[in-house]
Protein backbone atom coordinates (compact mmCIF):
# COMPACT_ATOMS: atom_id res chain seq x y z
CA UNK A 1 0.00 0.00 0.00
CA UNK A 2 1.57 3.50 -1.29
CA UNK A 3 1.84 6.24 0.98
CA UNK A 4 -0.72 8.31 -0.05
CA UNK A 5 -3.25 5.53 -0.31
CA UNK A 6 -2.60 4.90 3.75
CA UNK A 7 -3.11 8.39 4.68
CA UNK A 8 -7.07 8.23 2.74
CA UNK A 9 -7.74 5.51 5.14
CA UNK A 10 -6.92 7.80 7.88
CA UNK A 11 -9.59 9.52 9.86
CA UNK A 12 -10.05 12.86 7.81
CA UNK A 13 -8.85 15.13 10.89
CA UNK A 14 -5.61 12.90 11.29
CA UNK A 15 -4.82 12.68 7.61
CA UNK A 16 -5.27 16.50 7.03
CA UNK A 17 -2.85 16.68 10.03
CA UNK A 18 0.20 14.18 8.32
CA UNK A 19 -0.76 16.02 5.28
CA UNK A 20 0.51 19.22 6.59
CA UNK A 21 3.51 17.49 8.03
CA UNK A 22 4.95 16.50 4.95
CA UNK A 23 4.06 19.47 2.81
CA UNK A 24 6.44 21.08 5.93
CA UNK A 25 9.22 18.54 5.22
CA UNK A 26 8.90 18.51 1.39
CA UNK A 27 11.87 20.32 -0.17
CA UNK A 28 11.32 23.20 -2.30
CA UNK A 29 13.01 24.01 -5.45
CA UNK A 30 16.03 25.83 -5.52
CA UNK A 31 13.58 28.49 -7.68
CA UNK A 32 11.10 29.31 -4.95
CA UNK A 33 11.37 32.87 -3.83
CA UNK A 34 10.84 32.64 0.46
CA UNK A 35 7.39 33.55 1.50
CA UNK A 36 8.31 35.82 4.33
CA UNK A 37 10.14 38.38 1.68
CA UNK A 38 8.39 41.85 1.80
CA UNK A 39 8.79 44.14 -1.29
CA UNK A 40 10.83 47.28 -0.34
CA UNK A 41 8.79 50.19 -0.87
CA UNK A 42 9.33 52.61 -3.18
CA UNK A 43 10.27 56.02 -1.55
CA UNK A 44 9.86 59.86 -2.65
CA UNK A 45 12.89 61.75 -1.70
CA UNK A 46 12.64 63.60 1.91
CA UNK A 47 13.72 67.30 2.22
CA UNK A 48 16.34 67.65 5.71
CA UNK A 49 17.57 70.95 6.46
CA UNK A 50 20.77 70.26 9.10
CA UNK A 51 22.34 72.69 10.84
CA UNK A 52 25.64 72.40 12.50
CA UNK A 53 26.26 75.66 15.18
CA UNK A 54 29.57 77.62 14.61
CA UNK A 55 30.86 75.69 12.15
CA UNK A 56 32.98 77.99 10.28
CA UNK A 57 33.54 77.37 6.81
CA UNK A 58 36.73 76.93 6.40
CA UNK A 59 36.85 73.82 9.08
CA UNK A 60 35.30 71.79 5.89
CA UNK A 61 39.50 72.15 4.68
CA UNK A 62 40.85 70.50 7.91
CA UNK A 63 40.85 66.60 6.89
CA UNK A 64 38.63 66.14 9.99
CA UNK A 65 35.28 65.49 8.19
CA UNK A 66 35.26 63.16 5.74
CA UNK A 67 31.19 62.39 5.39
CA UNK A 68 30.78 66.57 4.58
CA UNK A 69 34.06 66.55 2.63
CA UNK A 70 32.38 63.81 0.58
CA UNK A 71 29.10 65.48 0.41
CA UNK A 72 30.67 68.41 -0.17
CA UNK A 73 32.54 67.00 -3.76
CA UNK A 74 29.91 64.95 -5.12
CA UNK A 75 27.25 67.48 -4.45
CA UNK A 76 27.31 71.43 -4.45
CA UNK A 77 29.17 73.43 -1.22
CA UNK A 78 29.80 77.05 -0.86
CA UNK A 79 31.14 79.60 1.61
CA UNK A 80 28.20 81.04 3.33
CA UNK A 81 27.76 84.82 5.12
CA UNK A 82 25.52 85.19 7.48
CA UNK A 83 23.12 88.09 8.02
CA UNK A 84 23.45 90.69 10.96
CA UNK A 85 24.12 90.13 13.99
CA UNK A 86 26.15 86.86 13.10
CA UNK A 87 25.18 85.30 16.13
CA UNK A 88 22.74 82.15 16.76
CA UNK A 89 18.94 83.09 16.74
CA UNK A 90 19.08 85.52 14.85
CA UNK A 91 20.48 83.73 11.44
CA UNK A 92 18.31 80.42 12.46
CA UNK A 93 15.46 82.57 11.78
CA UNK A 94 17.02 84.02 8.92
CA UNK A 95 17.50 80.49 7.39
CA UNK A 96 14.02 79.24 7.47
CA UNK A 97 12.38 83.06 7.03
CA UNK A 98 14.17 84.50 4.31
CA UNK A 99 14.21 88.19 6.05
CA UNK A 100 17.22 89.78 7.49
CA UNK A 101 16.85 90.19 11.43
CA UNK A 102 15.90 93.76 10.97
CA UNK A 103 12.62 92.73 9.15
CA UNK A 104 12.07 89.13 11.03
CA UNK A 105 12.30 90.51 14.44
CA UNK A 106 14.86 87.84 16.32
CA UNK A 107 17.19 91.04 16.48
CA UNK A 108 19.75 89.38 18.69
CA UNK A 109 19.57 86.32 21.02
CA UNK A 110 18.52 88.28 24.12
CA UNK A 111 16.60 91.59 23.60
CA UNK A 112 13.07 93.58 24.93
CA UNK A 113 10.49 95.09 22.83
CA UNK A 114 9.36 98.63 23.61
CA UNK A 115 5.69 97.21 24.05
CA UNK A 116 6.85 94.93 27.03
CA UNK A 117 10.29 96.97 28.29
CA UNK A 118 9.58 95.16 31.86
CA UNK A 119 12.65 93.06 32.44
CA UNK A 120 11.01 89.79 32.94
CA UNK A 121 9.17 89.91 29.42
CA UNK A 122 12.68 90.21 27.87
CA UNK A 123 13.34 88.09 24.64
CA UNK A 124 16.04 84.93 25.61
CA UNK A 125 16.93 81.85 23.81
CA UNK A 126 14.48 79.86 25.94
CA UNK A 127 11.66 82.29 24.69
CA UNK A 128 8.72 80.68 23.06
CA UNK A 129 5.81 83.14 23.33
CA UNK A 130 4.58 83.22 19.75
CA UNK A 131 4.50 87.43 20.29
CA UNK A 132 8.33 87.50 19.68
CA UNK A 133 8.64 85.60 16.22
CA UNK A 134 5.18 86.00 14.13
CA UNK A 135 6.69 88.29 12.39
CA UNK A 136 7.79 86.51 9.43
CA UNK A 137 6.65 82.84 8.52
CA UNK A 138 8.73 79.84 8.70
CA UNK A 139 9.38 77.14 6.46
CA UNK A 140 7.48 74.21 8.41
CA UNK A 141 4.55 76.63 8.40
CA UNK A 142 4.48 77.45 5.11
CA UNK A 143 4.92 73.89 4.48
CA UNK A 144 2.06 72.44 6.97
CA UNK A 145 -0.51 74.90 5.59
CA UNK A 146 0.19 73.15 2.16
CA UNK A 147 -0.30 69.50 3.36
CA UNK A 148 3.63 69.22 3.51
CA UNK A 149 4.13 67.22 6.77
CA UNK A 150 7.17 68.65 8.73
CA UNK A 151 9.27 67.86 11.77
CA UNK A 152 11.84 69.73 13.53
CA UNK A 153 14.46 67.91 15.89
CA UNK A 154 15.42 71.45 17.77
CA UNK A 155 15.35 73.93 15.27
CA UNK A 156 15.38 77.37 16.86
CA UNK A 157 11.96 78.45 16.93
CA UNK A 158 10.17 75.35 16.13
CA UNK A 159 8.29 75.01 19.35
CA UNK A 160 7.20 77.74 18.86
CA UNK A 161 2.81 78.18 18.27
CA UNK A 162 3.34 80.86 15.27
CA UNK A 163 0.71 82.74 14.90
CA UNK A 164 -0.82 82.32 17.91
CA UNK A 165 -1.12 84.05 21.08
CA UNK A 166 0.86 83.01 24.82
CA UNK A 167 -1.93 81.92 26.71
CA UNK A 168 -2.64 83.86 30.09
CA UNK A 169 -2.00 82.09 33.23
CA UNK A 170 -1.39 78.60 30.75
CA UNK A 171 2.22 77.59 32.00
CA UNK A 172 3.61 78.46 28.87
CA UNK A 173 0.58 76.94 26.46
CA UNK A 174 -0.84 79.17 23.53
CA UNK A 175 -4.09 79.25 21.74
CA UNK A 176 -3.68 79.05 17.76
CA UNK A 177 -0.80 78.50 15.93
CA UNK A 178 0.93 76.29 13.86
CA UNK A 179 4.13 74.23 15.10
CA UNK A 180 5.99 71.51 13.12
CA UNK A 181 3.54 68.39 12.88
CA UNK A 182 6.29 66.55 15.05
CA UNK A 183 8.54 68.35 16.98
CA UNK A 184 11.14 68.25 20.17
CA UNK A 185 11.81 71.54 22.43
CA UNK A 186 15.68 71.64 22.99
CA UNK A 187 17.53 69.91 25.61
CA UNK A 188 21.63 69.83 25.27
CA UNK A 189 20.78 66.37 27.06
CA UNK A 190 19.40 64.75 24.40
CA UNK A 191 22.77 63.45 22.52
CA UNK A 192 23.46 64.03 19.07
CA UNK A 193 22.81 60.11 18.20
CA UNK A 194 19.57 60.52 19.63
CA UNK A 195 18.75 63.20 17.74
CA UNK A 196 20.04 61.46 14.45
CA UNK A 197 17.94 58.62 15.50
CA UNK A 198 14.52 60.78 16.13
CA UNK A 199 14.98 61.62 12.61
CA UNK A 200 15.27 57.86 11.54
CA UNK A 201 12.26 57.16 13.67
CA UNK A 202 10.27 59.87 12.23
CA UNK A 203 10.76 58.48 8.46
CA UNK A 204 9.79 54.41 9.66
CA UNK A 205 6.27 55.91 9.96
CA UNK A 206 3.76 54.91 7.41
CA UNK A 207 3.42 57.26 4.39
CA UNK A 208 0.28 58.75 5.60
CA UNK A 209 2.10 60.31 8.83
CA UNK A 210 5.31 60.57 7.07
CA UNK A 211 7.38 63.51 7.29
CA UNK A 212 8.53 64.73 3.95
CA UNK A 213 10.52 68.11 5.57
CA UNK A 214 12.79 67.76 8.18
CA UNK A 215 14.81 70.31 10.52
CA UNK A 216 18.17 68.83 12.74
CA UNK A 217 19.96 70.96 15.04
CA UNK A 218 23.88 70.01 16.27
CA UNK A 219 25.41 72.02 19.02
CA UNK A 220 28.99 70.98 19.53
CA UNK A 221 30.81 72.88 17.09
CA UNK A 222 29.51 75.49 18.42
CA UNK A 223 30.58 74.72 22.40
CA UNK A 224 33.59 73.88 21.16
CA UNK A 225 34.33 76.83 19.22
CA UNK A 226 33.34 79.07 22.74
CA UNK A 227 35.02 77.24 25.23
CA UNK A 228 38.58 77.19 23.17
CA UNK A 229 38.83 79.10 20.31
CA UNK A 230 38.97 77.81 16.90
CA UNK A 231 41.67 76.62 16.78
CA UNK A 232 41.67 75.55 19.68
CA UNK A 233 42.02 71.62 21.11
CA UNK A 234 38.27 70.94 21.52
CA UNK A 235 37.04 71.74 18.25
CA UNK A 236 39.01 68.72 16.67
CA UNK A 237 37.34 66.34 18.27
CA UNK A 238 33.97 68.09 17.86
CA UNK A 239 34.14 68.31 14.06
CA UNK A 240 35.01 64.80 14.02
CA UNK A 241 32.14 63.73 16.49
CA UNK A 242 29.58 65.55 14.21
CA UNK A 243 30.56 64.00 10.97
CA UNK A 244 30.17 61.25 12.55
CA UNK A 245 26.54 62.08 13.02
CA UNK A 246 25.83 62.86 9.78
CA UNK A 247 27.00 59.62 8.93
CA UNK A 248 24.88 57.66 10.91
CA UNK A 249 21.98 59.71 9.44
CA UNK A 250 23.80 58.80 6.13
CA UNK A 251 23.51 55.15 7.15
CA UNK A 252 20.13 55.35 8.97
CA UNK A 253 18.63 56.68 5.38
CA UNK A 254 20.33 53.69 3.25
CA UNK A 255 18.52 51.19 5.24
CA UNK A 256 15.36 52.79 5.33
CA UNK A 257 16.00 52.91 1.53
CA UNK A 258 15.02 56.43 2.04
CA UNK A 259 16.41 59.27 -0.68
CA UNK A 260 16.80 62.27 0.50
CA UNK A 261 17.62 66.16 -0.32
CA UNK A 262 20.18 67.21 2.23
CA UNK A 263 20.64 71.08 2.91
CA UNK A 264 23.75 71.26 5.60
CA UNK A 265 24.51 74.55 6.97
CA UNK A 266 25.92 76.76 9.77
CA UNK A 267 24.61 79.76 11.49
CA UNK A 268 27.84 81.86 11.65
CA UNK A 269 31.29 80.61 11.86
CA UNK A 270 34.21 81.73 15.00
CA UNK A 271 36.48 83.82 16.01
CA UNK A 272 39.15 83.57 18.33
CA UNK A 273 39.13 86.09 21.41
CA UNK A 274 41.46 86.73 24.45
CA UNK A 275 41.25 88.60 27.22
CA UNK A 276 43.65 91.25 26.53
CA UNK A 277 41.85 91.84 23.34
CA UNK A 278 39.13 93.41 25.25
CA UNK A 279 37.30 96.93 25.28
CA UNK A 280 36.47 98.07 28.89
CA UNK A 281 33.66 100.53 29.00
CA UNK A 282 34.50 101.59 32.41
CA UNK A 283 37.20 103.19 30.99
CA UNK A 284 35.41 104.65 28.70
CA UNK A 285 31.80 105.70 29.56
CA UNK A 286 30.42 106.54 33.05
CA UNK A 287 27.75 104.23 34.25
CA UNK A 288 25.10 106.87 35.29
CA UNK A 289 24.45 107.32 31.38
CA UNK A 290 23.56 104.16 30.19
CA UNK A 291 21.99 100.44 30.41
CA UNK A 292 24.09 98.17 28.98
CA UNK A 293 22.08 95.89 26.57
CA UNK A 294 24.38 93.50 24.87
CA UNK A 295 27.94 92.95 25.27
CA UNK A 296 30.52 90.82 23.55
CA UNK A 297 31.52 91.27 19.78
CA UNK A 298 29.13 93.88 19.28
CA UNK A 299 27.57 96.02 22.59
CA UNK A 300 23.71 98.11 22.47
CA UNK A 301 23.32 101.14 24.91
CA UNK A 302 20.26 102.81 26.42
CA UNK A 303 20.71 106.08 27.57
CA UNK A 304 19.22 107.04 31.18
CA UNK A 305 17.07 109.42 31.50
CA UNK A 306 18.41 112.70 30.76
CA UNK A 307 22.02 111.26 29.81
CA UNK A 308 21.25 111.40 26.01
CA UNK A 309 23.64 113.98 25.28
CA UNK A 310 26.29 113.04 27.97
CA UNK A 311 26.68 109.53 26.62
CA UNK A 312 26.99 110.44 23.01
CA UNK A 313 30.05 112.89 23.36
CA UNK A 314 31.69 110.22 25.14
CA UNK A 315 30.16 107.21 22.95
CA UNK A 316 30.25 108.66 19.95
CA UNK A 317 33.87 109.79 19.55
CA UNK A 318 36.67 107.89 17.74
CA UNK A 319 37.50 104.51 20.07
CA UNK A 320 40.54 102.00 19.18
CA UNK A 321 39.13 98.24 17.65
CA UNK A 322 35.81 99.65 18.19
CA UNK A 323 32.87 101.76 16.09
CA UNK A 324 29.92 102.97 17.33
CA UNK A 325 26.20 104.16 15.53
CA UNK A 326 23.25 105.72 16.59
CA UNK A 327 20.76 103.08 15.59
CA UNK A 328 19.95 105.30 12.46
CA UNK A 329 23.30 105.90 10.96
CA UNK A 330 24.45 101.90 11.27
CA UNK A 331 26.23 101.36 8.08
CA UNK A 332 23.17 99.97 5.02
CA UNK A 333 25.44 96.97 4.40
CA UNK A 334 24.64 95.86 7.67
CA UNK A 335 20.55 95.94 6.88
CA UNK A 336 20.08 96.43 10.71
CA UNK A 337 18.54 99.40 12.45
CA UNK A 338 15.11 99.64 11.53
CA UNK A 339 13.29 97.31 14.05
CA UNK A 340 11.82 99.19 17.28
CA UNK A 341 13.94 95.92 19.15
CA UNK A 342 17.13 97.70 19.04
CA UNK A 343 18.50 99.46 21.00
CA UNK A 344 19.25 103.29 20.57
CA UNK A 345 23.34 103.05 20.07
CA UNK A 346 25.44 100.08 18.54
CA UNK A 347 28.89 99.60 18.94
CA UNK A 348 30.91 97.01 16.88
CA UNK A 349 34.32 95.34 18.11
CA UNK A 350 36.97 94.70 15.70
CA UNK A 351 37.22 90.89 15.14
CA UNK A 352 38.68 89.06 17.72
CA UNK A 353 38.11 92.01 20.08
CA UNK A 354 35.31 91.99 22.46
CA UNK A 355 33.70 95.18 24.30
CA UNK A 356 32.78 94.16 28.00
CA UNK A 357 31.59 96.48 31.29
CA UNK A 358 35.08 96.02 32.60
CA UNK A 359 38.86 94.13 32.15
CA UNK A 360 37.87 90.19 32.45
CA UNK A 361 40.51 88.76 35.53
CA UNK A 362 41.41 85.82 33.30
CA UNK A 363 43.22 86.88 30.23
CA UNK A 364 41.83 83.29 28.71
CA UNK A 365 41.28 82.08 24.82
CA UNK A 366 38.04 80.94 23.44
CA UNK A 367 35.72 81.82 20.52
CA UNK A 368 32.79 84.23 19.55
CA UNK A 369 30.60 85.30 17.11
CA UNK A 370 28.39 88.24 16.35
CA UNK A 371 31.37 90.43 14.84
CA UNK A 372 30.84 91.83 11.14
CA UNK A 373 29.03 89.89 9.57
CA UNK A 374 31.40 89.96 6.23
CA UNK A 375 34.54 89.11 8.37
CA UNK A 376 35.75 85.71 6.83
CA UNK A 377 36.12 84.32 10.01
CA UNK A 378 32.15 84.72 10.06
CA UNK A 379 31.95 82.67 7.12
CA UNK A 380 29.55 79.31 7.48
CA UNK A 381 28.98 76.27 6.03
CA UNK A 382 27.13 75.35 3.15
CA UNK A 383 26.46 71.55 1.63
CA UNK A 384 23.68 70.07 -0.62
CA UNK A 385 23.28 66.91 -1.78
CA UNK A 386 20.77 64.71 -3.44
CA UNK A 387 18.78 64.17 -6.60
CA UNK A 388 17.31 67.84 -6.19
CA UNK A 389 20.91 69.00 -6.82
CA UNK A 390 23.54 69.40 -8.89
CA UNK A 391 27.18 67.44 -8.54
CA UNK A 392 30.15 68.62 -8.04
CA UNK A 393 29.64 72.43 -7.93
CA UNK A 394 31.33 75.11 -5.72
CA UNK A 395 28.96 78.37 -5.08
CA UNK A 396 30.11 81.82 -5.09
CA UNK A 397 29.85 83.36 -1.32
CA UNK A 398 25.95 84.18 -0.85
CA UNK A 399 23.92 85.03 1.83
CA UNK A 400 21.90 83.02 4.22
CA UNK A 401 18.96 84.49 3.27
CA UNK A 402 19.11 82.47 0.06
CA UNK A 403 18.45 79.33 2.09
CA UNK A 404 14.53 79.47 2.43
CA UNK A 405 13.92 80.12 -1.19
CA UNK A 406 16.43 77.10 -2.01
CA UNK A 407 13.96 75.03 0.74
CA UNK A 408 11.01 76.36 -0.90
CA UNK A 409 11.81 75.42 -4.23
CA UNK A 410 13.11 71.51 -3.62
CA UNK A 411 9.90 71.02 -1.61
CA UNK A 412 7.60 72.51 -4.29
CA UNK A 413 6.03 75.83 -2.31
CA UNK A 414 6.04 79.07 -4.20
CA UNK A 415 8.46 81.84 -3.76
CA UNK A 416 7.35 84.59 -1.14
CA UNK A 417 8.28 88.32 -3.27
CA UNK A 418 8.58 90.13 -0.34
CA UNK A 419 11.78 88.11 1.20
CA UNK A 420 15.08 89.86 1.60
CA UNK A 421 16.48 86.41 -0.15
CA UNK A 422 16.15 85.46 -3.53
CA UNK A 423 16.66 82.34 -5.53
CA UNK A 424 19.48 83.66 -7.90
CA UNK A 425 22.43 83.14 -5.73
CA UNK A 426 21.97 79.56 -5.65
CA UNK A 427 19.90 78.70 -8.61
CA UNK A 428 22.94 76.80 -10.25
CA UNK A 429 23.09 74.69 -7.65
CA UNK A 430 20.08 73.12 -8.70
CA UNK A 431 19.31 69.84 -10.64
CA UNK A 432 16.71 71.60 -13.68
Amino acid sequence: MGLFESLRRLPPIIAIAASALLAACAPRPESAPPAAVAVQEQRAPVTILISIDGFRADYLQRGLTPTLSRLAADGVSASMIPSFPSKTFPNHWTLVTGYVPDHHGITANAFNDPARPEAKDRFTMAVTDPFFWNAKEPLWVSAEKAGIRSAAMFWPGSAVAWGGTLKPRGYGRSDGGTRPADWQAFDQNVSPIQRVNAIIDWLRRPAAIRPRLLFLYFDEVDTAGHDSGPDGKDVPDALADVDRDVAALLDGLAALGQPANLVIVADHGMAETRGSRTIALDKLLSPEDYVLDEAGPYATFIPKPGRKDALEAKLLRPHPHMQCWRKAQIPARFDYGTNPRIPPYLCLAETGWQILATMPEEHRTGGNHGYDNMAPEMRALFIASGPAFRRGITLPDFPNTAIAPLMRRVIGLPQDPAMDGTLAPVDAALAH
